[in-house]
C-alpha cells in the first residue's frame, strides 16, 4: 500500500523523480515496476471550482479498472457518464517505467490540465499515487477540511 506524502520538483522539460518508497511498494507489492500515468477525476475545489491532479496506478491496477471500466451499466453510470469517465482517466493514460534514477517524463498534455510547474506533491492513497502541484494541493486540503465527517459515527468505527 502506498502510504505517507512526499514532496519534489518538476523540471522544465517535465521531468520528476518518483519517491523511492514508492517505487519500492510498486514491486514489492504490485509485482511490477511499469505502472501508468493518468489524469485523477476532477476535483470539486470549493465554489465551484474544479481542478485535476495526475494518478499513478500499478500495472495490474490500471488493467482491472479498464476492465471495470468495459461495462458501466453495470456500475450505474449512463452511457454519457461512462464515456466521460473513460475519456477523462482511460484515454491520457501512459504506460510508464522510471529510470534506474526513479525519474520519469511526464507529458506535456498531463502536466498542464494538472498544472504542474515547480513544486509537486506525491501522495500515497493505499493502491494509488495522487499527483498535485502545490497550488491544487493546498485547494484540495482547505476543501478536506470542508467535507470531513466531524460528527460522523463512522469515525469511532474506525478507531478516529
Amino acid at each position: 500500500m502506498f502510504r505517507g506524502k512526499f514532496d519534489t520538483t518538476i523540471d522544465a522539460k517535465g521531468r520528476t523523480s518518483i519517491p523511492a518508497k514508492f517505487r519500492e511498494v510498486l514491486v514489492d507489492s504490485f509485482g511490477d515496476e511499469r505502472f501508468f500515468l493518468t489524469k485523477s477525476s476532477p476535483l470539486r475545489l470549493g465554489g465551484g471550482a474544479m481542478g485535476y491532479g495526475l494518478v499513478i496506478y500499478p500495472y495490474t491496477e490500471f488493467l482491472a479498472l479498464e476492465e471495470r471500466l468495459k461495462d458501466g451499466a453495470a456500475l450505474g453510470f449512463s452511457v454519457e457518464q461512462l464515456a466521460a469517465v473513460r475519456r477523462t482517466v482511460l484515454v491520457p493514460a501512459v504506460e510508464c517505467t522510471a529510470d534506474k534514477l526513479g525519474r520519469i517524463l511526464v507529458p506535456t498534455d498531463l502536466r498542464k490540465t494538472a498544472q504542474l510547474e515547480r513544486e509537486l506533491h506525491f501522495v500515497g492513497m493505499q493502491k494509488k499515487i495522487d499527483i498535485y502541484s502545490q497550488a491544487v494541493w493546498a485547494q484540495v486540503c482547505a476543501q478536506d477540511e470542508q467535507n470531513f465527517p466531524l460528527d460522523s459515527p463512522a469515525l469511532a468505527g474506525l478507531g478516529l
